[in-house]
Parts: C-alpha cells; structure tokens; sequence
C-alpha cells in the first residue's frame, strides 16, 4: 500500500525520535548502574526498550506503506551527568516526541491515515506516562534533595559472596 510522503516523513521523524531515546536512555540506564542507582538504571532500561518497541512499529508501518525506514540519522542526545540533568535531558526528549505526536495524528487523520494516526496515538500515551513518571522524580528531587532521593534507590549487596 502506498503511502502518502507527508506521513512517512512524520513516520521517520518519530522513528528518528525513538532511535535517538534508545541510545539516550540506554546510556543512562548504564551511567545510572555504574554510579550503584541499580533501580533507577532498571527503570531507565525499561523505557529504552518500550522505545525500542515503538522503532519497531514504525519501522512495520513505514515499509508496510512501502517506503524506507530511515535508520541513517539520529537527533542530538543528550547526556546528564546527574540524575537530575539525565531526567531533564529524558523529559525534553519526550516533550519534543508529545509535540510531534499530535502534530503527526492530526496530519494522518486528515489524510486519511487512520491506521497510523492510531500507531502515533498508542506511542503518545506512552510517552505521556514517560514524562509524567519524569514529572514526579524531578518533584521529588525538588523537594527532597539530590542525595536523599538517590540513597532510597540503592541497593546495597548482600554479604554473602556471589
């Protein structure tokens, strides 16, 4: 099935989009593991893989529509060096994806493209828990303070020996 250029654009932009978060949030999910924030880092993996999951629906629908997937370029990622900056950095991230969302479901609809727009709108609740969840860690290093909130994210190793 054919499919119209200005929709596989947004379908490869939004693909753009979720390469880059893999590679942002998998990174941090590695900084976060080697700085001992073992369940940050596992929560940060998570997301990396549901983008993952979301490159891979993309990926379906813009060659069911017989066009290339663009996996040549990535958006510019963005690396924290805290954990607040990594949140920061994620947020914008999906920010950016929230706008480019809705703007790609109301081109899709009006061009008749109710599967994608469906695709766009499935990918768009995810990322709205995504920054939610970064909402109410940010609040919460607000209000408690870096060091507080890491310490209640570490998990300490066991004495017994591996």
């Amino acid at each position: 099935m054919q499919g119209d250029p200005e929709v596989i654009e947004f379908l490869n932009e939004q693909l753009t989009a979720e390469l880059t978060a893999i590679n942002q949030y998998f990174l941090h999910a590695k900084l976060q593991e080697h700085h001992g924030w073992t369940k940050i880092a596992s929560h940060t993996r998570a997301e990396s893989f549901d983008e993952m999951r979301h490159a891979e629906v993309l990926t379906d629908r813009i060659i069911f529509l017989e066009a290339l997937p663009n996996y040549q370029r990535l958006f510019h990622v963005r690396i924290g060096q805290t954990i607040t900056e990594m949140f920061q950095a994620d947020r914008q991230v999906e920010v950016e994806a929230i706008d480019r969302l809705r703007r790609g479901v109301e081109v899709m609809r009006a061009k008749g493209d109710i599967t994608s727009a469906n695709i766009f709108e499935s990918i768009l609740a995810d990322e709205e828990d995504h920054i939610d969840y970064l909402d109410t860690q940010l609040e919460l290093i607000e209000k408690l303070g870096e060091a507080l909130y890491i310490a209640q994210f570490i998990e300490q190793e066991s004495g017994s020996s591996k």
